[in-house]
């Protein structure tokens, strides 16, 4: 298990229990910096102030849902950080959902009322297989089909015996049950300061 006081977590849910069950969760993950948001309004503020490392994020809220939050932080101009990891939770368990997740550019899914083995599995899946970025003109957001990648972010985790976690090496990994293996025209990388590579697929 992972020292994860040094990383940053915004809980973007418009029920305060449900935001007060998620803050609970992550202290007792270790997680020591959060912020929280009742819309997804609040959400994109908090994105360009808090800076986090990965945003949870419910599906359904007044005003601005999850899935207008994602579709802002992954291609509006201005967003704070279009590369931010991003888990959607919903109280609903239908393939559709799950598909328009993935296609707005959620990294991970998860159904309410989730355990913390569930959630610290999708925060372990984000850190330890991170995606490249692929941009089609029509999608931009982890790529959605298997491929191993090396990983050259920044790695803000400590093991438990404090020494450096590793890098890891990074898979282009689906939906939990998807089957999709979808082809994309551009795909972008990126290094430790956002600088986007370009490269063609073969």
């Amino acid at each position: 298990m992972y020292d994860l006081s040094n990383v940053k977590i915004l809980v973007v849910e418009d029920n305060r229990h449900m935001r007060q069950l998620l803050l609970a969760v992550l202290r007792a993950l270790g997680i020591r910096s959060t912020r929280e948001a009742a819309d997804g309004s609040e959400g994109l503020g908090q994105l360009s102030e808090f800076l986090p490392d990965l945003v949870i994020c419910d599906w359904e809220m007044p005003g601005l849902d999850g899935p207008g939050f994602v579709k802002m932080v992954r291609q509006s101009s201005d967003s704070a950080n279009p590369f931010v990891p991003i888990i959607m939770l919903t109280g609903h368990a239908d393939a559709s959902r799950v598909l328009i997740a993935r296609d707005l550019g959620a990294n991970e899914f998860l159904v309410k009322p989730m355990s913390p083995q569930a959630l610290y599995t999708r925060i372990m899946r984000i850190i330890e297989e991170p995606r490249m970025f692929v941009n089609n003109g029509g999608y931009f957001g982890p790529c959605r089909r298997r491929r191993q990648i090396p990983w050259s972010g920044v790695d803000r985790r400590k093991s438990v015996q404090g020494e450096n976690a590793e890098q890891q090496q990074g898979v282009d990994n689906s939906f939990s049950g998807g089957d999709n293996d979808l082809d994309f025209g551009w795909e972008l990388d990126f290094d430790p300061n956002n600088q986007l590579y370009d490269e063609r697929s073969g």
